[in-house]
């Protein structure tokens, strides 16, 4: 069996472990969310005109520049714990060095994107500067992941740093079938805050907005130390968690 074989099983088995939570007062995943290119390229208020078809209270969790072991194994816990899946969007450089993380996010169920090699401001740079960005990121998530150096993502799943980007950049990921992630609400946990000045934030602007992508950092100790109340503070209010996935037609065009 291929290492990939292996994960996609492993990912199924999460899969069922997540759909039969033993702790019967948990949040829980409420549904997956098939999200293709063709349809919805790019998602995410805060940079685009549209986003995810989520209902009201329907909120997808997403965390950017991992894996960085100390903070996002308590991010991963508090998740188990509620036996919720979220998206994380991996800096390639974090998952060279960090590979077994990044297979242990994708055994406890969770979907991985990408978020570039090293996370610069991908529109101050020349176009084949930022191309290499995206490639080398990719290559090395997918090294972690699958033992494998592909430009193909095996999931097409991309976030620009700072949700900064050209035209050019986006048209390239829309030719290459991958889906560019922006987002609807943010805890700006990159300020300086106490994490209940971050819970406090957070959890007034979904309030507000009512649903949404939700964007996290899981390096962020404040994030990590905030998580459990925030899974509860959506069970208590009546929100519900998708897990975005990858269209099942969705293929990307290999670059190498």
């Amino acid at each position: 069996m291929s290492a990939g074989a292996v994960l996609a099983a492993l990912a199924g088995i999460a899969s069922v472990e997540a759909a039969e939570c033993p702790r019967k007062d948990a949040l829980g995943t409420s549904r997956i969310l098939s999200v293709d290119a063709k349809a919805t390229p790019r998602v995410g208020l805060k940079s685009f005109p549209q986003t995810l078809a989520l209902a009201d209270h329907e909120v997808v969790l997403t965390f950017d520049d991992g894996p960085h072991p100390p903070t996002t194994s308590k991010v991963l816990a508090a998740l188990a714990q509620e036996c919720v899946r979220a998206t994380f969007f991996l800096i390639g450089l974090h998952a060279a060095e960090h590979p077994e993380m990044v297979k242990r996010i994708a055994r406890e169920g969770h979907t991985i994107g990408h978020h570039t090699f090293s996370h610069p401001f991908m529109a101050r740079i020349p176009f084949e500067k930022a191309k290499s960005e995206i490639d080398r990121g990719i290559a090395a998530d997918e090294m972690a992941l699958n033992g494998v150096s592909t430009t193909t993502p095996s999931t097409p799943f991309f976030r620009f740093p700072y949700f900064e980007a050209t035209q050019a950049q986006l048209d390239l990921l829309q030719s290459r079938g991958i889906v560019v992630f922006g987002a609807d609400l943010w805890a700006s946990d990159w300020n300086e805050m106490t994490p209940e000045q971050e819970l406090k934030l957070v959890t007034e602007r979904l309030a507000a907005a009512g649903k949404g992508i939700i964007l996290f950092h899981d390096p962020k100790a404040r994030t990590a130390a905030i998580m459990p109340a925030f899974l509860r503070y959506l069970k208590d209010n009546g929100f519900r968690v998708v897990h975005v996935v990858p269209g099942t037609s969705q293929k990307s065009a290999d670059t190498r």
